[in-house]
């Protein structure tokens, strides 16, 4: 049992850390793609642009997420990108 909590304690924050930067990491890529078709311009080009933007995204929030000193602070700067993406993403919803 103190092996797992070892393990746990040893390996949890890099776990941690790994599962932000794919599925935070795609949560904001996928919020800014979406947040690119509330912009003023056609349909076709802010399909483009959010594809383009989600790439660029995605790459920095992997980045980001191994860059910081903890992953709590890793999963906080994720939710801080995410809230206004959110907000700038719901009229298109």
């Amino acid at each position: 049992m103190t092996s797992m909590a070892g393990w746990g304690r040893r390996f949890g924050p890099l776990v941690s850390r790994m599962a932000a930067a794919l599925f935070g990491g795609y949560a904001l890529a996928a919020l800014a793609s979406v947040a690119a078709l509330a912009l003023p311009m056609s349909k076709p080009q802010a399909v483009l642009t959010g594809q383009m933007a989600g790439f660029a995204v995605y790459a920095g929030a992997v980045i980001w997420v191994f860059a910081v000193r903890s992953a709590r602070r890793a999963w906080a700067g994720l939710l801080v990108v995410a809230a206004p993406l959110l907000v700038a993403a719901w009229p298109v919803w």
